[in-house]
């Protein structure tokens, strides 16, 4: 009896690892689908730009710079999720292989309809991009371990990262100085500090410093759009309200 005992014991306890282990692999891949999924709705947000470009066949005075970075971010970003760099970021490695996508067919539109000045320059920008995200890979490949690579492409990742904040910081600083929050549109906001929240959140599940760190600053930078957003919108709406004088 005591052996059957210690026997249904030793099942019970298994199968409590096992049930707490789906749990945790749930709670990740529900994180990371989300941060996903948020992301997406970043990728398509330059649309309505691009539609007036083909449109109007002219690039008139946007600039092309943005989408450079953005891609040369998602190339350092899926690089780093690949498992010769990496293990067990797979959802890394699919939001930023849809990422680089997006941005590449975007540059592509613009290579098309910019004048040949910008062509010029938007050309070389780009090759340049390619060119730095192959010696990247070859030196992380030749000259490191994997163990050493992955936190040389870890911290390149999260530089590339950072750098990206320069965009909300930007606006949030127009926003403060317009008081206004004609540019900083809600949804695109929102968007944003959910895709932040979500890959925070898996991060932190996976314990990797990597990925937790700069989508933590963005969840931050996030939180202080909304409610900048929430400020400024409210004010605008009382002083619409406010009685005319005859």
């Amino acid at each position: 009896m005591s052996n059957l005992a210690v026997t249904a014991a030793s099942i019970a306890a298994i199968e409590t690892s096992l049930a707490s282990f789906s749990f945790y692999q749930l709670c990740c891949y529900a994180a990371g689908i989300a941060g996903n999924l948020f992301a997406f709705v970043l990728f398509i947000s330059p649309i309505p730009t691009f539609k007036r470009i083909v449109r109007n066949k002219s690039t008139e005075q946007f600039s092309g710079l943005p989408y450079v970075y953005s891609l040369l971010n998602c190339l350092i970003c899926m690089w780093y999720g690949l498992p010769i760099v990496s293990y067990g970021v797979v959802l890394v490695i699919t939001v930023n292989s849809i990422g680089a996508v997006f941005q590449f067919t975007y540059l592509t539109l613009f290579l098309i309809y910019a004048d040949t000045r910008r062509k010029i320059k938007m050309g070389g920008l780009l090759i340049g991009a390619f060119c730095l995200f192959a010696l990247i890979a070859y030196v992380s490949l030749e000259l490191f371990d994997h163990p050493s690579r992955q936190t040389l492409v870890g911290y390149l990742s999260v530089a590339s990262l950072i750098s990206m904040f320069a965009s909300p910081l930007f606006i949030i600083n127009l926003v403060i100085k317009t008081k206004s929050v004609e540019f900083m549109p809600f949804y695109l906001s929102l968007a944003t500090f959910l895709m932040s929240v979500s890959f925070f959140a898996y991060g932190m599940l996976l314990h990797d410093f990597f990925i937790y760190i700069p989508n933590g600053i963005g969840t931050v930078l996030g939180v202080v759009q909304l409610l900048l957003y929430a400020y400024y919108s409210r004010k605008s709406g009382d002083e619409y309200r406010l009685p005319l004088l005859a």
